[in-house]
């Protein structure tokens, strides 16, 4: 098994060449062979709170379309955040394209302060998929910093733990304390997608990592650079490389 976390700078709210970075990292996930790539959280608009109704996204968007053929052409499965309208109701959420040509979406459930204003959360919308017999659980920043949701993803015997954050230089060291605690403490492997440049109009911490179900650190990308941390599983030994664009 080999999966990918993508560590992007995002363009403020400019679709189109955030999702050409997308379409350039999947590229390079696909020629690394891997069968699941991860963005950081709202990666397809940059982090936004203010302008996200203009920005949102719904599950048929045909924005979505390349991405989708993207999928399907190289058994990839990707997993690309927006602002998401379900029902007249906006969501930070995530695309979960897979190469059968469907999209499931998974809702952020646990918001950060001053998130509530502009979006609704919800338990209702929370895939899992699966990949050679391992189970896969999605969060999205806040998520983590409430134990109750990775909880909750042990409870579904969940193997992969994906986190799409938005985290700032100072907020890094609790996710990495976080995460690393989680995956010992559940058994769980965790891969963690974060942006390395400016989004909101503040820094990004970087950092993408991964955590084995002991809760070892195996692997974590710098704070600046953009590119893909690559995670591969071979008898159950995880290794790992840094492809950076």
């Amino acid at each position: 098994m080999i999966l990918a976390a993508a560590q992007t700078k995002p363009t403020r709210g400019n679709i189109d060449a955030n999702l050409s970075d997308h379409y350039r990292l999947i590229e390079l996930a696909v020629q690394n062979r891997a069968q699941l790539i991860a963005f950081p959280e709202l990666s397809i608009t940059g982090y936004e709170r203010e302008n996200a109704q203009q920005l949102a996204f719904k599950k048929d968007d045909s924005r979505l379309d390349h991405l989708k053929k993207l999928a399907v052409e190289n058994n990839i499965i990707i997993i690309a955040g927006a602002p998401i309208e379900i029902e007249d109701q906006l969501f930070i959420g995530e695309f979960i394209i897979s190469p059968n040509n469907s999209v499931a979406v998974y809702t952020k459930q646990f918001l950060h302060e001053g998130e509530d204003e502009f979006f609704q959360s919800s338990f209702d919308y929370n895939p899992m998929i699966t990949i050679e017999d391992q189970k896969i659980s999605f969060a999205i920043c806040a998520d983590i910093d409430n134990p109750l949701h990775p909880e909750n993803a042990s409870k579904k015997e969940t193997d992969i733990y994906i986190a799409s954050i938005f985290f700032s230089p100072n907020g890094i060291p609790n996710a990495h304390r976080d995460l690393q605690n989680y995956a010992q403490k559940h058994k769980m492997n965790v891969l963690m997608s974060n942006f390395s440049g400016e989004s909101w109009g503040y820094p990004s911490g970087g950092k993408s990592a991964f955590w084995n179900n002991k809760g070892e650190l195996v692997a974590e990308m710098n704070d600046s650079d953009s590119g893909l941390l690559l995670i591969e599983n071979q008898n159950d030994n995880w290794t790992n490389r840094v492809v950076k664009i």
